[in-house]
């Protein structure tokens, strides 16, 4: 029988396997996991699984927005990594693979990270040992590549400081601001199927790492001494430090500062809400502070347990309606007005509401965050904070391709837009820079109110963020989107709702008619795999090379290619180029199209809009104008589709 080696040349020749492929598989032979991978590799190769090797070979796993993604669990699992499963059924060891989420790239990841951070603190001249905190959610592996991660960087001469059990995305970020630690690390793949795992970086300001820090990360991540860990004395090696119930504490201490009206919630006693965390870990800190505010909920119960299979679901992810129908069936056994349920690492949050029809209808998550911009907006003048004097420090951020009724709402209270790339590391990028023009030295330590103050008299007080996705944001003590806050927030809203005898689809078709109807649609062509790299990178290059001048009966009158124009946003700042590109027709539709960051798929955003002619849009003009948007959008997206499909095949 041929050797291993010999199995991989042949293969190669043959053409069953990619040079690049080749190349890894031969690296990490000669790394430390060599018995192991030499076992699994030979496996597939024996099968003849290439195309199984290929996929997880072809590259090295690389940061994307804000660090690893990517498969812990192969297509294949192999004997050896099948080993003896643990009870949920959970394959022994993550898959074998460059590119793969296992020990190999979380060590490389963590040693990159701590030798960056402590470059940059020399650089700084900061004292002492730089420490890092880490959090995990509840899917496969999350706990041992947590430890794992712990243990690399204490070995390394950094202090790691672990969650006591799973937590969510947005309370690392809390967790880095207020241990004042450099780095945070959580152990997530969102809202990814079960089979996906990942690692995403926040730096000392508690958000998702920006320029020049995460190409300097990188660098160090790519460097061949990122393979083994320093060899310290004991004395010079990091403490592992575990943490709990008091960062809890403090988290919904200013979670509770969200509530804008505690009056309302005494007033609405009768809404009844269903929340489900679908297995993840937003029970954790949810549940208790919506018994802490006062309102009426109950749990979906067979999604109230910490379970990476999200067994009840097909996909955790709250964008999709199949993730909410344990919830919406609650609600219509016990006639709920709302449902609200957050994604595996809580950073999420989809919602159905009960209509006056009694039906529960989804809202999308462009829907979701117009509502509760404009609420937000709309109290804080009611209560005085804001007035016309002060109106222009007020801001809302949203991203790009996120719905412009948000910019609407914004410019008819008198307030700034500030338009971002997708990533709430962009929003937090914003938040730092109004932080820092406070210049308030403690500021971390600041209550509320206080930072509020500071932000009005001296730089923009931040209203809203959001993106389409279903990520929200309204305070700046997170740094990241946060669906612990969101379901407050939501909630918050509802009651408002349910005060005025309105549905919140009723709520939403007031906003419509006072900023004009606007509708969106999101679609994505999937492509997964090495070959499915390949259609994405040339689909985005098609549409860079030979852009569409016409869709359907409309001319194109403007593109903008953000990867080679020069964009400022409101606030003056030059937008990061990524490759993305916008198409506005001539009827004022606009389709943006975009990679993702996080999955192997290609972007399609469809933008539709009726501005009211007059002062409001009546209910007639309302109806006809999402009839007449939603079927141009239909039609829109059919060419889409069609056009890259013919992109492909020439």
């Amino acid at each position: 029988m041929p050797s291993l080696t010999e199995q991989i040349d042949r293969a190669l020749s043959d053409g069953k396997l990619r040079a690049d492929a080749a190349e890894n598989i031969r690296r990490i032979l000669s790394g430390e996991e060599s018995d192991f991978a030499a076992r699994v590799i030979g496996e597939l190769s024996q099968a003849n699984e290439w195309e199984e090797l290929n996929d997880r070979f072809y590259k090295t796993l690389a940061f994307g927005t804000g660090g690893l993604r990517g498969r812990t669990i192969g297509k294949i699992v192999t004997t050896s990594e099948r080993g003896t499963p643990t009870a949920l059924g959970r394959p022994e060891f993550p898959c074998v693979g460059t590119n793969a989420l296992n020990y190999f790239n979380v060590g490389r990841a963590t040693r990159g990270l701590v030798t960056y951070i402590q470059k940059w603190r020399s650089g700084q001249r900061v004292e002492g040992r730089a420490k890092i905190v880490i959090a995990h959610d509840t899917r496969h592996f999350s706990q041992e590549f947590t430890r794992l991660a712990a243990e690399t960087a204490s070995a390394n001469g950094c202090d790691a400081v672990v969650f006591d059990g799973p937590r969510s995305t947005p309370e690392l970020s809390f967790a880095v601001r207020y241990l004042n630690a450099d780095a945070g690390i959580v152990i997530t793949a969102s809202h990814n199927p079960p089979h996906d795992n990942g690692y995403k970086v926040y730096f000392n300001d508690g958000a998702q790492v920006v320029e020049p820090h995460a190409s300097g990360i990188i660098a160090e991540v790519n460097e061949p001494s990122s393979g083994s860990s320093k060899k310290l004395a004991e004395s010079e090696r990091g403490e592992i430090k575990t943490i709990g119930q008091k960062i809890d504490r403090a988290y919904m201490e200013r979670l509770g500062t969200l509530i804008l009206d505690r009056g309302l919630i005494e007033r609405t006693r009768d809404l009844k809400i269903v929340y489900t965390p679908i297995h993840g870990t937003g029970g954790v800190i949810v549940k208790p502070m919506l018994r802490k505010i006062g309102l009426n909920f109950s749990v979906v119960p067979e999604q109230d347990q910490f379970d990476g299979r999200f067994p009840t679901v097909k996909s955790p992810n709250p964008e999709n309606a199949e993730a909410l129908n344990l919830g919406i069936s609650l609600a219509q056994k016990q006639n709920a007005d709302l449902v609200v349920a957050t994604d595996p690492d809580c950073d999420r949050m989809g919602v159905a509401v009960r209509t006056s029809s009694g039906e529960m209808k989804l809202l999308s998550g462009n829907q979701i965050g117009s509502l509760l911009a404009w609420y937000r907006a709309k109290i804080f003048f009611d209560l005085g904070i804001l007035n016309k004097e002060n109106a222009g420090r007020g801001v809302i951020i949203k991203t790009f391709v996120t719905s412009d009724l948000q910019k609407a709402i914004a410019e008819k209270f008198g307030l700034r837009c500030v338009d971002t790339l997708t990533g709430f590391k962009y929003n937090g990028a914003k938040l730092k820079k109004y932080e820092e023009l406070t210049r308030a030295q403690n500021y971390r330590e600041l209550s509320e109110e206080e930072t509020r103050r500071l932000r009005l008299e001296k730089s923009s007080f931040y209203i809203f963020g959001g993106e389409e996705s279903y990520g929200y944001s309204a305070a700046d003590f997170v740094r990241d989107k946060d669906g612990n806050a969101a379901v407050i927030m939501f909630c918050e809203v509802a009651a408002y709702a349910k005060s005025r005898g309105l549905t919140l689809d009723e709520l939403l078709d007031q906003v419509f008619c006072e900023f004009g109807y606007f509708e969106e649609r999101n679609h994505s062509l999937y492509f997964e795999g090495a070959d499915g790299a390949g259609k994405i990178h040339r689909l985005l290059i098609s549409y860079d090379e030979n852009p569409p001048r016409q869709v359907l009966d409309s001319v194109v009158t403007r593109i903008q290619n953000f990867e080679t124009d020069t964009i400022l946003d409101s606030d003056g700042d030059e937008i990061p180029k990524e490759k993305m590109l916008i198409f506005e027709l001539t009827d004022k539709t606009r389709v943006a199209v975009r990679g993702s960051g996080t999955e192997p798929k290609i972007k399609y955003y469809l933008f539709g809009a009726r501005l009211p002619a007059n002062a409001k849009l009546s209910r007639e003009e309302l109806a006809r104008a999402k009839t007449e948007i939603g079927n141009r959008l239909d039609a829109l997206w059919s060419w889409l589709e069609e056009d890259a499909n013919q992109r492909l095949t020439k």
